[in-house]
């Protein structure tokens, strides 16, 4: 009989197949996260792809936490066989965020990754072609960081009186 997939045992075979790499999970809202060390997710999520049928990759995106200085990675997995969902994250630098691409594992992670490096400045070494996708190629900013204000600072038109200020 073919063992049945849970959540609980793909984290019981990654925190022993990975223990250098493993940090930590979590189940926000019932969906099971494994956080890993950035190092080697390429070839987590390869050992996932190969033995555990975790073969699309339904989510690939930043996340800019400026009160710890880092932007994630997240990453979201299904077993379509066993409709298991699974989401890794890792951590990297808010100075240099770099990570090695997921491309050789899955293909179409090529404009996830650059849809991540035009908003959040994630580079992804080794991707094929890393440029923006979706804004201008001369714009300096990443746009979903949040390191700039909300506002134009320098408006004068303004009654702060009508936003409760």
């Amino acid at each position: 009989m073919e063992e049945v997939l849970t959540e609980d045992r793909i984290i019981t075979v990654l925190k022993e197949k990975f223990v250098d790499d493993f940090v930590s999970t979590e189940l926000p809202y019932g969906f099971t996260t494994a956080t890993f060390k950035s190092e080697n997710i390429v070839s987590i999520i390869k050992f996932l792809y190969d033995t555990e049928q975790y073969q699309y990759l339904t989510t690939l995106s930043g996340i800019h936490y400026p009160d710890l200085k880092k932007i994630a990675v997240m990453y979201q997995l299904h077993n379509l066989r066993e409709n298991k969902r699974l989401r890794l994250k890792i951590y990297l630098a808010e100075e240099k965020p770099e990570v090695a691409t997921l491309t050789t594992v899955f293909p179409a992670a090529n404009w996830m990754e650059r849809e991540t490096y035009d908003f959040f400045g994630v580079t992804f070494t080794g991707h094929p072609n890393l440029k923006r996708i979706l804004n201008v190629e001369d714009m300096i900013i990443f746009p979903m960081r949040k390191e700039y204000p909300l506002e134009d600072q320098t408006r004068e038109d303004k009654n702060n009186l009508m936003f409760g200020r």
